[in-house]
């Protein structure tokens, strides 16, 4: 059974009451189809991961739970084993090799996404129209700044992707700016 992102959307709210994790789910997917886009990859495909790739975490939050949970509910569902391989990468504690370039993107732009909206939340305006690369790298320097934020996780993933953190960060950025209404920035 071929599913959507309607069919993604239907189970993040399922599952996910707050908005901040919608929002955040929403930034991801934004990142991810970017991403697709500019990798000629299936939008919708990488879309619905990125979406999807936290929806169950309100419901289990530890690591013993999530991101496993989720994945058996994806599996059972019939989606995609690509995107719950994944989904199952983006958690550095399962240890499941990120192979592909969906896996290494997911991870990558996941912790990302979470650090830009921080970013804007500071500036005056609040807007992601006003963050620049400059100062999100100077921020990622600031150990205090988003503390909950995995720096490695930033800088490994823009390694994955063989890109410059600049370059990672310049991509996700253009993204999330792009949907930035949305995500109320």
């Amino acid at each position: 059974m071929a599913h959507n992102r309607e069919d993604a959307w239907l189970l993040l709210t399922e599952y996910t009451k707050s908005e901040s994790l919608l929002k955040h789910s929403l930034a991801v997917e934004a990142a991810m189809r970017y991403h697709a886009r500019r990798l000629a990859e299936d939008e919708e495909i990488w879309g619905c991961t990125g979406l999807l790739h936290d929806f169950d975490y309100e419901r289990w939050p530890d690591a013993e739970n999530h991101p496993a949970k989720g994945m058996a509910i994806l599996a059972s569902l019939g989606w995609p084993e690509e995107m719950i391989t994944a989904i199952a990468g983006h958690a550095p504690y399962l240890g499941i090799p990120r192979e592909t370039a969906l896996a290494k993107t997911l991870f990558a732009v996941d912790e990302l996404a979470g650090f830009l909206t921080a970013c804007a939340y500071v500036k005056p305006s609040r807007q992601l129209a006003d963050v620049e690369t400059a100062s999100v790298r100077k921020k990622l320097k600031d150990k205090a700044f988003a503390r909950s934020v995995s720096r490695e996780d930033i800088l490994v993933g823009a390694e994955e992707l063989g890109m410059t953190v600049e370059e990672s960060i310049g991509h996700c950025l253009a993204a999330l700016q792009a949907v930035a209404p949305t995500l109320g920035l």
